[in-house]
Parts: structure tokens; C-alpha cells; sequence
């Protein structure tokens, strides 16, 4: 019992979260290495076991200090703000959105009281929660309001292979506005301090470049030489080992190589598009994705939340057809984290 309590957001009811969640809380080793504690609706719960073709009862408790915590059982904390009547597979909804947000702030809320060692976050739809009058894009600005957290950053992470973000869920023209050293400086020591806590004792980081070949010495253009070499230097200075600025198309070669522990993107495709390429297999013979791993970390914060790399998946939602790896992986990773802060 000293395994330590991860509380898991069901998601947005109408995508596949409820269903990779029954699959995942059928796998024993999960209860091996943490207390899981479900935050969703019962009634789309018991709809979502069916749907994963899974045999598990499901053990509706007020607190997470309630939990049998038995392979074979969930724990759920039943928000009840799920009516099956008006509830549709793979459609955006204001009731769907709701929901989602409602397991988010409760989520927060018990891991700030302490009642939770780290968080999971489930896939959301970003139009499903503006439809609810949400203020947020996404998760990781709803963490960091909610947290009073100051600079955050998203890490993902396919096993070895790691990669932090400078800007994620704005345009590319703004995103090269946000290259900047304050910033490039502050993820860079965010991502050393994250493999510090997973227990890597002398971290290796890659910083990239924002403009192909790093810039060719100013001629590509100049952010590397006015913003990423001082933010470069001052983590140096501080003694962080980090690198470059590197031509970003090396850069997650050879981090995925074993060079480097974690590599910093500038932008939200330039790292996630090499992490997917990592962590997502596409099958053309069978015409559909046959492995969707790699788990999200919002780092900064001031507790522990990990979160699949991938979305709602409206187009088989209510299927059975999802695959369950990317949160399977997050769980694992937040037992890691949460266990090595304990």
C-alpha cells in the first residue's frame, strides 16, 4: 500500500477515454506499481468496460482513500454529469465538454489537498470545452492556472526518447516571435530538472535550432545567434550540459540515438512531429494505426501530471477499436515520477 495514488481523468465521455481506460485498468501490472483512482461518470464507465470488452466491476467511492485498489476493479469517483440519452459517440458537445472539465478541475483540486500523488489526463476536445465556455485551449493552460504554476513546458516521451517544447499551441508565425532566450533558457532547465527526478544524475540536452542548418551562421536568419546561443550560455553557466543550437534535422536523430537525454524543439511541430513518428505506427495493409504509444508531461508544475500523446479519436470512438498504449505508458510514467518524489 505504499505504491503511490494516481487519480486518471476519464476524458471527454463521447471520444475513446472511457474505453482506454477499462483497457488499461485491466492490465495487472498497473495495480503493481500504483493505486489508480478513475475520476469520470459511472454510467459512461459501465458503457465504456462493455465497449473494451473487458470483465471488471466498477467500485463507486467518494475519496480516494476509499479505494480497494484490486486488479479486476476500478476506483471511481463518480461525478455523475453524464446523461446517456443525449450522448453520442465521436460528436463535439457542450455535455461532453462539460464533463471533461469538471474531471480536470476535480482532478487538480485533489492532487493540491494532497489526496493524490500524481495525475492522468485523459484525451479532451478543445472545441467540445469552448462549446462549454471553457477560457482554456487545452490542458497544460488549465494545469497552469489552476496550479498557480509560473513557466511549464510539455515534454513527451516514447521510452529513451524525450523532447521539450518552447511554444506549442500557437501559429508558426507567432511561434517564431516566442523563440526567445528568457524562454529557450527556462525549458532548457525545466527538462533538466525533469531527468534529474527520473533519476538521470548528469543530464545530455540538445537545443535546436528555430531555422534550417541552425541558422547557417545568420544567413537563414539570426534567432540563433540573439536568442538560443545566450540562453545556451547562461544554462552552461548554471551547469546544465546542454548543446547547440543544433540544425533541427540531426538534432532528434540523434537524441533517438542515445547522444542526447532530451532534445528542446522550438515549435510544436518540430518536436512533435519526430515524437510521433517515434511512438505512432500506421499499418497500410490494414488501413488503420496498429500502435499509438508516448505519453505527455507538463513540466513546471507543482504536481505531477502525465496525459496520452493523442486525441479524442472521434472517428472510432465507441468501437472498441482503440488502443490503449499511450495511456497505459502514462500511468507508468507517473508512478515513476510520484514514486521517485516520495
Amino acid at each position: 500500500m505504499d505504491n503511490p495514488i494516481i487519480g486518471i481523468t476519464m476524458g471527454d465521455p463521447t471520444g475513446i477515454g472511457p474505453e482506454i481506460s477499462a483497457k488499461s485498468l485491466d492490465v495487472d501490472e498497473i495495480y503493481e506499481i500504483c493505486r489508480p483512482v478513475l475520476i469520470g461518470d459511472m454510467e459512461a464507465m459501465r458503457q465504456g468496460v462493455e465497449i473494451a470488452g473487458v470483465d471488471l466491476e466498477l467500485n463507486r467511492i467518494e475519496d480516494p482513500s476509499e479505494g480497494v485498489f484490486t486488479s479486476g476493479t476500478i476506483d471511481l469517483m463518480d461525478l455523475d454529469n453524464v446523461d446517456l440519452d443525449r450522448f453520442t459517440h465521436g460528436q463535439v458537445s457542450e455535455m461532453g465538454g462539460r464533463a471533461s472539465l469538471e474531471y480536470i478541475e476535480k482532478v487538480i483540486d485533489l492532487a493540491l489537498e494532497g489526496d493524490l500523488d500524481a495525475t492522468v489526463t485523459n484525451p479532451i476536445h478543445k472545441e467540445a470545452i469552448a462549446a462549454a465556455g471553457s477560457p482554456y485551449p487545452g490542458h497544460t493552460e488549465m494545469y497552469q492556472d489552476k496550479t498557480g504554476a509560473g513557466e511549464v513546458t510539455m515534454m513527451l516521451v516514447k521510452e529513451d526518447f524525450r523532447v521539450v517544447h518552447v511554444s506549442t499551441h500557437v501559429s508558426l508565425r507567432k511561434a517564431c516571435d516566442l523563440v526567445k532566450k528568457d524562454r529557450v533558457y527556462q525549458v532548457t532547465k525545466l527538462a533538466h530538472d525533469a531527468l534529474l527526478d527520473l533519476g538521470i544524475s548528469e543530464p545530455r540536452i540538445a537545443v535546436a535550432g528555430l531555422n534550417p542548418h541552425a541558422g547557417e551562421g545568420g544567413l537563414f536568419g539570426d534567432e540563433e545567434g540573439k536568442e538560443i546561443v545566450p540562453a545556451i550560455e547562461k544554462a552552461n553557466a548554471e551547469g546544465i550540459n546542454a548543446e547547440g543550437p543544433i540544425p533541427p534535422d540531426t538534432t532528434f536523430s540523434k537524441t533517438k540515438g542515445g547522444k542526447y537525454d532530451i532534445a528542446v524543439a522550438m515549435y510544436h511541430d518540430q518536436g512533435h512531429i519526430p515524437a510521433k513518428l517515434a511512438g505512432f505506427i500506421w499499418d497500410q495493409s490494414e488501413g488503420q494505426w496498429v500502435g499509438m504509444s508516448g505519453v505527455n508531461v507538463t513540466l513546471g508544475l507543482p504536481i505531477i501530471r502525465t496525459s496520452v500523446d493523442h486525441g479524442t479519436a472521434f472517428g472510432k470512438a465507441g468501437e472498441g477499436r482503440a488502443l490503449p498504449d499511450s495511456l497505459i505508458e502514462a500511468i507508468k510514467l507517473a508512478a515513476q515520477f510520484a514514486s521517485d518524489n516520495q
